[in-house]
């Protein structure tokens, strides 16, 4: 299950960086997200935009994780009535066909949501979020696959074609990091346009 915040090994793999591109780091409670944007795009008070989207998304969750507490807990497809916050829809809109639980695309929905809303302005978004990404750029870039102590760590990489439409990047591990998996997998990797549905299929799958 693909749970946010509790990054591990310092995330040293976000100390990498792309030239053509600014990055900086927003953090609202357990939600650590590493954003990379086109300089043009960048803009003075983007950061706190962003803290805004987290904060008030993450507030409508809670809120409603507060009344219906098996929300949060089901590692089984689940379903909300029409009264149900958007975000909490969304996450159980991708977790039901995989066959998860609605926490198994929380990362990948807030990693949605702040793309979607950096696109108004931005030409290449990347938003990282433990492992799950939103990828939105106008030429081919290299995702890197890290799997732990595998003799694969760091020897493979997924090319992800320019375009107009945002993939999804996600990858779950049954051996790597803090976060609930269903298997023994070093890192299964999804690649969808749907980020949410690709961070519980990789939730599923790892």
């Amino acid at each position: 299950m693909a749970m946010e915040g509790e990054g591990y090994s310092l995330r040293r793999y976000r100390t990498q960086t792309d030239a053509d591109l600014k990055s900086f780091r927003v953090t609202v409670k357990e939600t650590d997200l590493l954003i990379r944007v086109d300089k043009a795009g960048y803009r003075e008070g983007l950061v706190s935009e962003v803290e805004t989207l987290i904060l008030r998304n993450r507030s409508l969750l809670e809120d409603y994780i507060k009344e219906d507490p098996a929300f949060a807990s089901s590692l089984a497809p689940y379903l909300v009535g029409p009264e149900a916050p958007l975000i909490a829809r969304r996450m159980v809109l991708a977790a039901n066909p995989a066959g998860v639980g609605p926490m198994a695309a929380v990362a990948g929905v807030f990693a949605a949501l702040t793309g979607d809303f950096l696109r108004q302005s931005c030409r290449e978004v990347i938003v990282e979020n433990g492992g799950d990404i939103y990828l939105a750029s106008n030429k081919k870039r290299l995702v890197a696959i890290l799997a732990g102590s595998s003799p694969f760590n760091n020897r493979l990489a997924l090319e992800v074609p320019s375009g107009t439409r945002p993939f999804g990047v996600c990858t779950s591990s049954g051996s790597v990091g803090p976060s609930l998996s269903l298997g023994r997998a070093d890192a299964a990797v999804v690649l969808s346009h749907d980020v949410p549905l690709a961070d519980a299929v990789a939730t599923a799958t790892a």
